[in-house]
């Protein structure tokens, strides 16, 4: 059953009545600009057709508490506007995991002085959770969306994304930027998204007719520690750190040309100077998509995805031998224009950008190859770029 059709039974089933709304808020892929985020970068995320699916209504006249069911878990929360402040549920226990991401939604919208009103919810995703593809911005998303329809206030879509991203954040605790829950807020249908994460200024590009992104997951969860995450983080601030004393106006890896890094990379540490080159040559690889995309030099673009993926494999290091594998075998195949690791790394997902008549025998292909050589199974998703979070009432469904 789609996830949308069992979060409306699973509705009526237990609160015995249909609900008022259904908020939809999708997952992202990212085609390039991969670390470049916390680096003030620029990167091409779009919105797919996987997501976040909630069914809900307003609580019970009188009651301040709301109860969201986690269909996929077949668990229950509950808890209330003053609850949350300190973690725990209506009954006084800590708050689950998955819990707090909507509980921290709350927090967050309740911090810029939004209405939150108590809902009665039950929620699905169709997103896989842990392969890089945004499955908790997606609930993020759809839960700000469900609470700006019940409380009757609306803000940019922008806005919404970065109180989402306060809740992962100060609430949650991982210390995310802000890409996923911006293509999860300001999708667009058949479009790609181009963010500036420093300006937070935005704009959409064009995706040829007739290319198809193919998701593929390696069925390897990703092992990302935050240990990991954070030397990296690290090793970026102490280039940055290094190189200001000959480029004094920098702020960040995005402020420094090839040409300077070239000139002044031999006064970094050698493991710095891999992590800060990915940045310098990512944030230059983006900004030279940009122009191949708005003249529809769509094999360009696939060679720069391509060269990402080297770059992330040798230099960055957050490849794994599967996601090689993957990415090597789609290379090497009809139709595929580009591939490479998409997300943190460490296992997850490929992204590849497929001419569409091929794509039907370029996703079967993939599957059996990458099966013959691992010994994993594969899941491979051909998707529709789609548009971001939204709530229709159930009445429209």
């Amino acid at each position: 059953m789609h996830p949308k059709d069992f979060v409306l039974e699973t509705y009526r089933q237990r609160y015995g009545k249909e609900p008022t709304y259904l908020a939809i808020a999708p997952g992202r892929v990212n085609l390039l600009g991969e670390h470049v985020d916390y680096n003030d970068g620029f990167v091409l995320p779009a919105a797919i057709d996987r997501a976040t699916y909630v069914a809900f209504s307003g609580a019970e006249p009188g009651s301040d508490h709301s109860t969201i069911l986690a269909a996929d878990f077949g668990e229950v929360t509950s808890f209330t506007e003053s609850s949350i402040e300190t973690k725990i549920d209506a009954n006084g226990a800590p708050l689950c995991e998955w819990a707090r991401y909507p509980a921290g939604v709350a927090w967050a919208l309740k911090g810029a002085g939004l209405a939150i009103q108590p809902m009665q919810a039950v929620f699905a995703s169709d997103i896989p959770r842990g392969a890089g593809l945004s499955s908790s911005s997606s609930v993020e998303m759809a839960f700000a969306v469900a609470w700006s329809a019940l409380g009757g206030w609306s803000i940019p879509p922008m806005e919404l994304a970065l109180l989402a991203q306060r809740a992962e954040n100060k609430y949650v605790g991982v210390n995310c930027g802000i890409m996923d829950q911006f293509a999860s807020a300001c999708g667009v249908a058949d479009r790609l998204l181009l963010l500036d994460c420093r300006s937070l200024e935005w704009q959409t590009l064009p995706i040829p007719e007739n290319i198809a992104i193919v998701i593929a997951d390696t069925s390897v969860r990703r092992k990302l520690t935050s240990s990991e995450y954070n030397a990296r983080r690290q090793a970026c601030e102490e280039a940055v750190t290094i190189l200001k004393k000959d480029l004094p106006g920098i702020r960040a890896l995005r402020d420094v040309s090839v040409a300077d890094f070239n000139r002044f990379c031999h006064k970094l540490p050698k493991m710095v100077e891999k992590r800060a080159r990915h940045v310098v040559e990512e944030v230059e690889r983006s900004l030279r998509a940009i122009q191949l995309l708005q003249q529809g030099e769509i094999q360009a673009f696939g060679q720069i995805m391509n060269e990402c993926h080297v770059s992330l494999r040798d230099l960055y290091e957050v490849s794994i031998p599967e996601l090689n594998a993957m990415v090597e075998i789609a290379q090497s195949l009809p139709g595929c224009l580009g591939a490479r690791l998409t997300g943190a790394g460490f296992g997850g997902c490929t992204v590849n950008l497929v001419e569409k008549p091929k794509v039907q025998a370029f996703a079967a292909e993939l599957a059996a190859r990458f099966s013959i050589k691992t010994n994993l199974k594969p899941e491979i998703y051909i998707c529709r770029v789609s548009d971001g979070a939204q709530v229709i009432p159930t009445s429209l469904h």
